[in-house]
């Protein structure tokens, strides 16, 4: 499809004046919550994970997936579910396994390319549920899991699965580490860091025989936490093998519904290699949109409830 040359996204309040401001000011400043109802849903393999649902008895559905480390309370996605309800939706917000507030029984957690959990959700909302179109929503690492959901399985989706939407995603893992690397993030990646060695010092008292804490006084960059951690963990050889499965471009020439990524031209933490001009120029269903600014997960619109993603999410549902 044609590039999106001119982004309904204008310009954020005055007083956001960089990318950086841009992605931390509405993270930290933003209030909103959503009445949710939680279902647990256990996996096949004997793990759960935690559903947390805006049940109206609706025909269409919402499918909301967070970011890195995030969870259905942040504002973002609470923000989404009660937008959408309020439109005559019903919402899902899902967790990650260990992101809804208990951690998850077996050793593996989660990555930007573990699609086979979301598959199970939106499997148990169309059994559980007579649903006639499903949108799916990610936000961030969020957006990396819908968009490769959709590339992988092409037109073998469910029918009701009619879009999918992608807001600030990391679509080519290798290159967006090597941005959080830099000076200027040291922010985000410490902040990144600090949650994920907890849940790794966690996994390591579940299963002392699988992981050994002391490669942690190894760790010089975020690609040796991958290296000696991530990968393992989920079951790859090594960060290489970890970058290339996780990594939603290597998959996205086979999505066959309309999906919209939206990247901000100005978002500190994706590098132009999360953003496939050309993939997204030449293929007949991926929709591009890139505002020159909005930092990451941010697009705050001033004076309003809801951000800007909601209203483009919702137009882009309809349209």
């Amino acid at each position: 499809m044609p590039l999106i040359e001119r982004s309904s996204y204008l310009r954020p309040p005055f007083y956001q004046w960089n990318g950086h401001a841009q992605t931390i000011i509405p993270s930290l400043a933003r209030r909103i919550t959503a009445p949710y109802e939680r279902e647990r849903l256990e996996l096949p393999d004997g793990d759960f994970v935690d559903l947390d649902w805006l049940d109206r008895g609706a025909k269409r559905l919402v499918i909301l997936s967070h970011g890195l480390e995030g969870n259905s309370r942040r504002s973002y996605i609470q923000g989404a579910a009660r937008f959408f309800a309020a439109q005559g939706w019903d919402a899902l917000a899902w967790n990650c396994r260990s992101c809804s507030g208990e951690m998850n029984r077996k050793l593996r957690l989660y990555n930007h390319g573990e699609i086979d959990d979301f598959g199970e959700v939106i499997r148990h909302a169309l059994r559980t549920r007579n649903y006639e179109e499903i949108v799916l929503i990610g936000y961030s690492m969020g957006g990396s899991i819908t968009l490769k959901y959709l590339g992988v399985h092409g037109a073998q989706i469910p029918d009701p699965v009619k879009k999918g939407i992608a807001f600030s995603t990391p679509c080519d893992i290798e290159s967006s580490i090597r941005t959080l690397e830099l000076p200027t993030n040291r922010f985000y990646k410490n902040r990144f860091y600090t949650k994920l060695r907890k849940k790794i010092e966690y996994k390591a008292a579940q299963f002392p025989e699988a992981i050994d804490l002391s490669k942690f006084d190894k760790v010089k960059t975020w690609r040796d936490f991958d290296e000696f951690f991530s990968a393992p963990i989920n079951g790859f050889a090594d960060a290489d093998a970890f970058y290339r499965h996780a990594s939603a471009v290597n998959f996205m020439a086979g999505i066959r519904v309309p999906a919209l990524l939206v990247n901000a031209q100005n978002d500190p933490i994706l590098s132009p290699e999360c953003t496939p001009l050309e993939l997204c120029r030449h293929h007949p269903y991926l929709f591009l949109e890139a505002p020159a600014k909005g930092g990451h997960v941010g697009f705050t619109l001033h004076r309003k409830t809801y951000s800007w993603m909601e209203y483009r999410a919702l137009e882009f549902a309809l349209g």
